[in-house]
């Protein structure tokens, strides 16, 4: 009877072990996209050495780049201070507005992932810009400090349109010409004269439209074109870029304009902000300038390494020291679970900063602590007489509330930290977020099923693999089999 109970025991372990094949068969995928040397260099070898006359290769993962803040890949931090003392309303709206110019302006340096932010305490307002792999500070600070320019262009003749369509598709196409608006040409009229922009709502159909107001000698400018290209489009153009190209239905004179087309409540506050910050863009001055040579980003990035290896080696040296076989397990269930946040991080993706690499690090230690409560409520259970498959559920069971306290009060504490904070706060706590939903998944998932994975194999019965005492395996005997 006892032998039919055990078999009946151990072949309900199957589809666990299946289950735990799945999941490794997962995280060695997520393993080569994280570091794809680890699938490249050996496939380069069996395709050098055995499949060198096949018709067939073995592929390569994609190398998709981690995407390193600017304290590790080196560039340009700069900090301003806005003046929103003159600003008529919200000064954040000012502000917004003016973001959206200097992010125009940065994305000209072709800096990857640049970063534009506002910061505000109390009265003051502050944008704070990143630009990775710039060393020219100057330029980049002449680029970004200069004024928005609004401008308001006219038609060009057809003739002369078609001329320059000709030449922008000739190979031979000067760079000049390339930057040439083959449609519109400057007039008179830019955001020198505009006093204001609003959002207005049509009394007869409700739809959102954007009101104009010029001052008198822009009122006398904007008359003459309407005037002139009636029926015609004037395309509004903020930085070179045309944000609206609305068709003059009728000669204004005022100084008054609506541009008026199928706009959201959204589309039409935004074009408003873009243009008031075009024609009275909120007075920025730079109070903070840092650079950050590539060396030193590199040197940052082999410490970080460094000490992230050093770290888990002596974290897997007193597991295994302390707990033997379960200890084991627990390492690779770390090894696995470093796998998966290096995958989240180059999939999502995240960009990574020396706070958020030690955010990264301190999960880990979340990941241990989690194994260490399960390992010592399973040495309880055993030393009370349970037997191995019981002292395995009882054990996740009892520690299951501890770790859940703990892990959800860090996670709250991680998701203020990411609301409320900015810059290295913000990759600080976004990558303990990660690490922490992942410790709980590698803790309570994989090393469970591998713990579980060991019922009815020879390692139940040694029972120094699992710090159990001759009383204990012999009390598991009684409750198990008896």
């Amino acid at each position: 009877m006892a032998q039919a109970q055990r078999k009946s025991y151990v072949k309900s372990t199957k589809p666990s072990r299946l289950l735990l094949g799945g999941v490794l068969i997962i995280i060695v995928i997520a393993s080569c996209i994280a570091y794809p040397k680890i699938w490249d260099r050996p496939a380069d070898l069996l395709n050098n050495k055995v499949l060198r006359n096949a018709s067939w290769k073995l592929p390569h993962f994609k190398n998709i780049p981690y995407r390193l803040g600017l304290d590790l890949s080196g560039g340009t931090h700069l900090v301003y201070e806005a003046d929103v003392s003159g600003v008529v309303g919200e000064p954040a709206d000012a502000m917004d507005g003016v973001r959206d110019v200097i992010e125009r302006r940065v994305n000209l340096f072709g800096v990857a992932e640049p970063v534009v932010e506002i910061n505000n305490v109390g009265d003051h307002w502050r944008l704070i810009v990143e630009l990775a792999g710039i060393q020219n500070v100057e330029e980049a600070i002449k680029e970004i400090g200069e004024t928005p320019f609004l401008e308001f262009r006219k038609p060009r003749p057809q003739e002369e349109t078609e001329r320059l369509l000709a030449e922008l598709e000739s190979p031979t196409s000067a760079a000049s010409i390339a930057k040439t608006d083959p449609y519109f040409e400057p007039s008179e009229l830019n955001g020198r004269f505009l006093e204001r922009a609003q959002v207005l709502f049509d009394p007869n159909s409700g739809v959102p439209t954007v009101q104009l107001q010029f001052n008198p000698e822009g009122a006398d400018i904007f008359e003459k074109l309407t005037e002139t290209y009636l029926n015609q489009p004037i395309a509004i153009y903020l930085d070179g870029a045309a944000i609206s190209v609305p068709t003059v239905q009728s000669v204004i004179s005022g100084g008054e304009a609506i541009i008026s087309g199928n706009f959201t409540l959204k589309d039409a506050k935004e074009l408003a902000d873009r243009m008031n910050a075009g024609a009275l863009p909120v007075p920025i001055s730079i109070i903070s300038q840092e650079t950050i040579g590539a060396a030193l980003g590199r040197e940052s990035v082999a410490k970080s390494l460094t000490a992230g290896i050093a770290g888990f080696v002596l974290v897997a040296f007193f597991m295994i020291l302390m707990y033997r076989l379960p200890g084991f397990i627990a390492v690779f269930a770390l090894l696995c679970y470093v796998a998966i946040v290096l995958f989240l991080f180059k999939i999502i993706p995240v960009t990574l900063t020396l706070a958020g690499i030690a955010g990264f690090v301190l999960s880990i230690g979340f990941a241990v602590d989690a194994n260490v409560l399960i390992f010592e409520r399973m040495k309880e259970e055993f030393q009370k007489g349970f037997g191995f498959s019981q002292g395995i559920t009882e054990g996740f069971a009892r520690a299951w509330p501890s770790i859940r306290d703990s892990n959800v009060s860090t996670f709250i504490t991680g998701l203020i930290l990411f609301w409320v904070g900015s810059g290295v706060i913000r990759g600080f706590a976004l990558t303990l977020i990660i690490g922490i939903v992942v410790s709980m998944f590698s803790a309570l998932f994989i090393t469970r099923l591998m713990l579980r994975a060991c019922i009815g194999t020879r390692a139940e019965n040694w029972k120094w693999l699992f710090l159990r005492s001759n009383e204990a395996r012999n009390a598991h005997t009684n409750n198990e089999y008896q």
